[in-house]
């Protein structure tokens, strides 16, 4: 991945943040700098407006002057241009028309939290602003994040449903939004059904989501539009799509909710605390309302299962050659096979296995695994997309194991909305076996990984992983490594079965340890 490259390499990518300064250090640009310095990167600020606040009220606000803000901008152009922008309070038609330019100009990224009211109630945006901004500024920015509160008065509707909500995001598009998340965290769903979850919507035209988390019961989440907005152009400028990013930023808002104390005698700001490393800070991602709200559950792998080497073979004879060697894991990919050789290959398979203690995974071909009593199904995430819900429920009603692919942190936040059996991630390191789309993850990805997936869930990496390194991928957190080339075409030059005898010997080797 990416993310923190820059950081690395001991240069920490520049964010701007363009917004209101909060005398109670919870909001504005104080939370703003924080996020940015927590996931690795250096804040530099233009303050559009100080605000007299504490945790109770906003009692006053003075906006910058147009030359001032013209000269921080242009000083700051000169010598630490920005990798990401983040704009918060405008609040006036002034200061739009001297940010405006600058963003209509700016080629990078920005991200505009378009603060109109605060949970309080205070007026933070003059009602002939809204006008402006959405004329002169949100076309330019790469993503829009209104609470519904802002989304309705932008949209000036009421939001009551799912639906709605839903429609609304597409209007803000049409209107010239390039994306949109409509964040509903801090407020009790209209229906009813979802008060114990936070729930935002995101879309850009052509990829939409909702991203759930559990409600929070506490009230300590003074600054959480704010920090969202800054997480998400910090982890931009740090390399990360978009999607990705509004993802981490999410987890990040709710691990610092979870870590929040309260200061004075009104709700306490969020804590910025690091890099997401709960899984129960990881959002789950679903197409509809309806998916996160009944998710399914599918059943925990028993034992030392996936947690060990996992070969993928693309025969049932190769499937015998690797459990008869040790193997108590293996998965079968069957390319360009249906009809009753797909249904002989895996009945073979399968009987194989049992003969010799070892569990059949089967990957993509789930009515069959079912059908023929595998042990788990693996799938990709162009698969599980278009699995239905009902097709999910019955896999796990028959009590098969679900492994789910990822690659990025959208599509581990897409796994986890299914609570699978196991959850792999690839490609760790440069692969051959097949063509993909994404850059090697790294080491440093699978640790982090390994922190956002749930204990009981075991997590398996794959891709480029060679016996020599295979050490290091355990110690940074992988609970089994899938391996193909490296037993089908030995560095060593030995067999399928020696090879698979030597890999075993990794874990054998871990566990006297």
């Amino acid at each position: 991945m990416a993310l923190v490259l820059a950081v690395i390499a001991g240069v920490p990518p520049i964010v701007w943040s363009i917004a209101g300064s909060d005398s109670g250090g919870g909001a504005g640009i104080q939370a703003d700098l924080h996020a940015f310095h927590a996931l690795g990167a250096h804040g530099c600020t233009v303050i559009t407006a100080t605000t007299a606040q504490n945790s109770r009220e906003v009692r006053h606000v003075e906006f910058a002057s147009r030359e001032m803000l013209r000269h921080c901008i242009a000083v700051l152009r000169d010598d630490l241009p920005p990798r990401a922008v983040k704009l918060g309070m405008l609040g006036s038609d002034a200061v739009i028309a001297e940010v405006a330019p600058f963003v209509q100009a700016y080629e990078g990224m920005v991200v505009c939290d378009p603060v109109m009211v605060t949970t309080s109630g205070a007026r933070l945006l003059d009602e002939g602003a809204s006008e402006a901004l959405q004329r002169d500024v949100f076309p330019y920015c790469s993503l829009v994040t209104p609470n519904l509160q802002e989304a309705e008065a932008l949209l000036k509707r009421k939001l009551e449903s799912p639906a709605e909500v839903e429609a609304g995001a597409s209007e803000l598009l049409r209107a010239g939004c390039r994306a949109v998340l409509i964040k509903g965290g801090h407020t009790v769903a209209h229906d009813g059904h979802s008060s114990f979850l936070a729930q935002d919507y995101f879309s850009d035209g052509t990829t939409s989501a909702w991203l759930t988390l559990p409600r929070l019961p506490t009230d300590e989440t003074h600054g959480t539009g704010c920090t969202l907005s800054s997480a998400t152009a910090a982890l931009l400028a740090n390399g990360m799509p978009l999607i990705d990013a509004v993802v981490l930023a999410k987890a990040y808002v709710h691990q610092g909710i979870a870590a929040a104390t309260r200061l004075g005698s009104g709700p306490g700001p969020v804590a910025h605390t690091s890099f997401p490393s709960s899984p129960d800070s990881m959002p789950w991602l679903t197409i509809d309302v309806e998916s996160a709200r009944q998710r399914p559950c599918f059943p925990r792998c028993d034992g030392s299962a996936a947690r060990g080497l996992l070969p993928i073979m693309d025969t049932s004879a190769r499937v015998a050659t690797v459990v008869e060697a040790g193997a108590k894991d293996v998965q079968l990919r069957l390319k360009g096979v249906s009809g009753e050789m797909l249904l002989n290959e895996v009945r073979e398979a399968q009987r194989v296995c049992a003969a010799n203690g070892a569990r059949l995974w089967v990957n993509d071909h789930w009515e069959t695994a079912l059908a023929c009593g595998a042990y788990g199904v693996h799938i990709g995430q162009e698969d599980l997309s278009a699995m239905s819900m009902t097709e999910l429920e019955r896999i796990a009603s028959a009590g098969v194991r679900l492994g789910v692919s990822t690659h990025s942190y959208s599509e581990l936040a897409r796994a986890i909305a299914v609570r699978p059996s196991y959850i792999s991630l690839g490609p760790v390191f440069q692969t051959s076996s097949k063509r993909v789309d994404f850059s090697p993850q790294g080491l440093l990805t699978v640790s982090r990984w390994r922190k956002l997936i749930p204990a009981d869930t075991p997590f398996m990496a794959i891709g480029g992983i060679s016996k020599d390194v295979a050490p290091s991928v355990l110690e940074a957190g992988a609970d089994s490594i899938a391996v193909i080339s490296a037993l089908t075409e030995s560095p060593e030059g030995l067999s399928l079965a020696d090879a698979t005898r030597a890999w075993n010997l990794l874990w054998s080797t871990a566990s006297r340890a």
